[in-house]
């Protein structure tokens, strides 16, 4: 059962943020991950702040500088559908397209989707963890199959989100208003590690709430594509994916961006196997070499090494798919 809480629908951003500046506020968006984590008791809140009367944070327009600006209430099956962003960013269309279940993406926001909470399932369940405060991350000596191959320190989470990683390989950026104004992050820079914050996963300040998606325009030659290995071809979160970005001239690769989902506690970029691709040709050796970098250096724990083959695969696939 949900506990009780009070309600507020501000028709303004400015009165949204002085809302959220109140002790015990959260913000409400779509609400398919703060409803859960109230009723599980993962977090309390006295006051939602519902953000469904700020128009201003819905739709997808162009940018004058060729990329677009995405609303951060526009929902992910909007996301996954646009045209313009199948044609142009299409690694974000399939991302958004992976996400759980048709119901939860026509309810579900892009912001939501960028800022939900952990779905480890020490967080969500009765243990003191080291993200909640506690002393350790139980996930070491227990269940792991589903947790981390990088980046793990002190906690040993999975970023949740799909479309985390296909808009850190698209060079998005993200805009965050909050009492003291506005400033723009690149989305890569949102996420918090562990090595640097273990009780946080973003750099949201309290009171701060992220209006806007930003992708730029396409390099040259662009093409992109989202790969997702789940256990169940729908609802289920990532076990390993890859979100890839490359740009194409003269049939070498000049720009690349290779970033892994379901490995790591932020969206994992792979700056080892991006090198591995730029001033290439996409052959398949190149490609192989390409997979074999994205994936040196994990780290598995006792139930999950599963993982890294299928993160390399993944990360294979995917730039198959770019060179077809």
């Amino acid at each position: 059962m949900l506990p009780s809480f009070a309600y507020v629908r501000p028709t303004t951003l400015k009165a949204a943020v002085a809302a959220l500046a109140a002790p015990g506020t959260r913000a409400h968006a779509g609400g398919t991950d703060l409803l859960g984590c109230l009723r599980d008791r993962v977090f309390p809140a006295d006051t939602l702040v519902s953000l469904a009367g700020l128009p201003e944070l819905v739709g997808v327009t162009p940018t004058a500088e060729g990329g677009l600006r995405l609303g951060a209430m526009t929902t992910v099956a909007t996301v996954a559908g646009h045209p313009d962003i199948a044609a142009r960013y299409r690694a974000l269309a399939e991302a958004a397209a992976a996400v759980a279940s048709p119901q939860l993406r026509n309810q579900g926001t892009l912001g939501g989707n960028l800022c939900q909470r952990p779905r480890c399932w020490y967080f969500r369940g009765d243990f003191h963890c080291a993200r909640k405060g506690g002393g350790k991350c139980f996930a070491v000596d227990g269940e792991n199959r589903y947790h981390c191959v990088f980046g793990g320190e002190t906690c040993f989470i999975v970023h949740p989100s799909d479309t985390a990683p296909a808009l850190v390989a698209l060079d998005a950026l993200v805009r965050l208003a909050g009492a003291g104004g506005s400033r723009v992050v690149p989305l890569e820079k949102f996420f918090v590690p562990p090595s640097a914050d273990f009780t946080r996963e973003t750099v949201l300040e309290p009171g701060e709430v992220l209006t806007e998606v930003v992708v730029p325009a396409p390099p040259a030659g662009a093409r992109s594509t989202y790969r997702k290995v789940r256990a169940r071809g729908a609802w289920d979160f990532a076990l390993a994916g890859a979100a890839v970005s490359l740009g194409i001239e003269g049939g070498r690769v000049k720009h690349a961006r290779v970033v892994l989902s379901g490995a790591a506690p932020i969206p994992w970029r792979v700056p080892a196997a991006e090198q591995a691709l730029i001033g290439h040709r996409l052959d398949g050796a190149t490609i192989a070499r390409a997979a074999d970098a994205a994936v040196a250096g994990a780290e598995p724990l006792a139930d999950n090494a599963y993982k890294v083959p299928l993160l390399r695969c993944a990360v294979e696939e995917a730039l198959t798919a770019l060179n077809s």
